[in-house]
């Protein structure tokens, strides 16, 4: 059972309006606690923070291998070829891949 807040009379669980005041009925039912335009952007940047840290670990993939296999060719005397050498100087480290066009 709900009662008026304004009048007192006791008033139907459904009713809008009080019959003895006609005031409007306030509602029990608590609203969705609203989002502000701040925690919206927070939530975008964490997310979109996630998918960035995600592009750093396609380069390192791509760099353990190549580190390992010119170890593996330096330590058993096996040319590194120039082709290897380009890509080191591309996508792994600029000083290190001119150091290995540099080396015969």
């Amino acid at each position: 059972m709900k009662f008026c807040t304004k009048c007192g009379k006791e008033l139907v669980d459904d009713a809008v309006i009080c019959i003895g005041c006609g005031c409007a009925v306030e509602s029990n039912e608590t609203s969705a606690p609203k989002t502000t335009g701040l925690k919206t952007a927070i939530k975008v940047f964490m997310v979109l923070g996630t998918v960035f840290m995600g592009f750093y670990l396609i380069p390192l993939a791509w760099c353990i291998p190549m580190t390992i296999s010119y170890f593996n060719k330096v330590n058993s005397g096996k040319p590194v070829s120039t082709a290897f050498k380009v890509c080191s100087l591309l996508f792994v480290n600029t000083i290190a891949g001119i150091l290995m066009l540099c080396d015969n």
